[in-house]
């Protein structure tokens, strides 16, 4: 089940800004990383994609299911989309992180060796937009 956002939260996720994935270290303390996400209200999933080697993907595997805050601004204008994150270096679901991708940044993702995707199941949004 999706969740429901409003049309200028989508609108506003659409657009391409700077962004922040935040996990959380082994240790307890946040680890805050840019990156590029893509959002896709029919599946209420956010996906970064990212090599398997990264701290991002290292935090996440030693948590298993750890919430994550995902963060685009624009000025005043912001959204934070939080929810329980998965790592998977399963082809089809690359691929289609990929996909989502290349659709909302006009490019293939960068293609490190150990490709993965981070897919957070979103169950809350706030923001300012």
């Amino acid at each position: 089940m999706s969740l429901p956002l409003s049309e200028s939260a989508e609108a506003f996720l659409a657009e391409s800004h700077v962004c922040t994935l935040t996990t959380v270290r082994p240790d307890g303390s946040p680890h805050v990383a840019p990156v590029r996400f893509t959002w896709d209200a029919d599946t209420g999933l956010a996906r970064v994609m990212t090599a398997a080697s990264r701290q991002k993907v290292r935090n996440l595997l030693a948590g298993p299911g750890s919430r994550v805050a995902v963060c685009q601004a624009a000025g005043p204008r912001w959204i934070t989309l939080e929810g329980t994150a998965t790592v998977s270096d399963d082809p089809q679901r690359v691929v289609e992180g990929a996909r989502h991708y290349a659709k909302r940044y006009w490019s293939a993702p960068p293609s490190p060796a150990g490709l993965v995707v981070i897919e957070i199941a979103v169950d809350r949004a706030m923001g300012l937009y």
